[in-house]
């Protein structure tokens, strides 16, 4: 089968859309389709185009199989709501002249990666052109996160927006998502059932599976070795709310055994820094982002997983890095409320994290407490990633349902 994949991220970025797309395009490959990709230039979670790439210049190139077209787009040092919204309408903008010229190709099965849902009108009219059957893949509820986190809030530009997406999505042949919450809000939003599917994001169990502590890789972190590691890795933007584990971190000062380690890249990213600097916190590290070599061996050595996230979030956006955590044997504090799908997880599997009120940094402090009580693998969370998380089950399953 010929399939266009479609979306704003791609490999090699190492956390969230980006990873799950490139990896779902080589599966793709290995099973015997012929695959091409619609994208830009890495640039997340740094927001600045990685050296190699150019923002404003197209290029076409095999990647591990795989065609790949590469289009301009503006990319903001600094995000905010407005050059947010440049940056997804340039690259909607640009990628609909690479878009439109596949109608050549003949692509039987078009998938858009959301967000963009800019990029929704080129999609489908791709698809009314040459037959084929569309479907859009939904990551984030890129307008409830929006409005929900409180971005944006002007009332009337929120119903136009809401309005606009239920439109969209009710045009595509198939909706799917990654987890059952997203599902229902889909649901909720006039997509039919019977067009909806569960697509969730996945693990490479076999990486994850029995490593142990790496005292090298923390180390090089700056972690001297008496230290409990309380971990946040992955994405520093603004649906985290991360400002809380800072608060925590300054409750927590006393308390010289344990150790803040906070991975990644985002657009918050100084902001906390300063934060921490500001309050005068030496039980605070930050480190860039590993390589997805090192990814299991961080995850393994941490003592407690920081799954934190704004409760605007809930449902609208879910942290993929807690694929890669249970399936590690990791245990979590999850921030969220119980009627999400990450507290009905944890009230449907007991065990498999400890949820806590969001943007408290008294009930984080409580679920870490709780948390560095346990024994150091879950063998809860090892379970339900093996049972449910394992990378070709969930392909295979869920591309024979499309």
């Amino acid at each position: 089968m010929k399939i266009l994949l479609y979306g704003i991220n791609y490999s090699p970025e190492l956390t969230g859309i980006g990873k799950y797309t490139g990896e779902l395009a080589s599966w793709l490959t290995t099973q015997g389709h012929e695959v091409r990709v619609v994208t830009a230039p890495p640039y997340y979670p740094e927001w600045k185009v990685r050296a190699g790439f150019s923002a404003w210049r197209y290029s076409r190139r095999q990647e591990d199989g795989v065609t790949v077209i590469r289009c301009p787009l503006y990319v903001p040092a600094k995000p905010r709501v407005l050059k947010r919204l440049l940056h997804l309408l340039s690259f909607s903008l640009s990628s609909s002249l690479a878009v439109l010229a596949q109608w050549r190709w003949k692509p039987e099965l078009i998938i858009l990666v959301v967000p963009t849902l800019f990029c929704a009108p080129q999609a489908l009219l791709l698809a009314r052109l040459t037959g084929a059957k569309s479907m859009l893949h939904i990551q984030d509820y890129e307008v409830d996160a929006l409005f929900g986190l409180g971005i944006a809030r002007s009332g009337l530009l929120q119903r136009f927006a809401l309005a606009v997406e239920r439109m969209t999505l009710r045009a595509f042949d198939r909706v799917s998502t990654i987890s059952s919450g997203m599902l229902q809000r889909a649901e909720r939003k006039g997509v039919n059932r019977d067009r909806l599917r569960f697509f969730p994001n996945w693990s490479e169990i076999a990486r994850f599976t029995d490593v142990p502590r790496a005292p090298s890789l923390l180390s090089r972190l700056g972690v001297a070795p008496d230290k409990r590691v309380l971990l946040y890795s992955g994405n520093i933007g603004e649906k985290q709310g991360l400002e809380i584990v800072i608060e925590a971190a300054d409750r927590l000062a006393l308390r010289s055994e344990l150790v803040f380690l906070i991975v990644g890249e985002g657009a918050g990213k100084a902001r906390l820094m300063e934060q921490v600097y500001q309050k005068g916190l030496d039980n605070v590290l930050f480190a860039p982002l590993q390589p997805y070599e090192d990814l299991p061996a961080l995850l393994a050595s941490a003592d407690c997983h920081m799954v934190v996230q704004k409760r605007g979030a809930a449902d609208a956006v879910l942290p993929s890095k807690l694929t890669n955590i249970l399936a590690v044997g990791g245990n979590a504090v999850i921030t969220a409320d119980p009627d999400t799908t990450l507290g009905l997880l944890c009230a449907q599997h007991p065990g498999i994290a400890t949820l806590v009120e969001p943007e408290s940094a008294v009930a984080l402090i409580e679920g870490i407490e709780r948390v560095l009580g346990l024994p150091a693998l879950n063998q809860v969370a090892i379970h339900y990633a093996r049972e449910f998380l394992d990378k070709e089950r969930i392909l295979s399953r869920s591309l024979a349902e499309v």
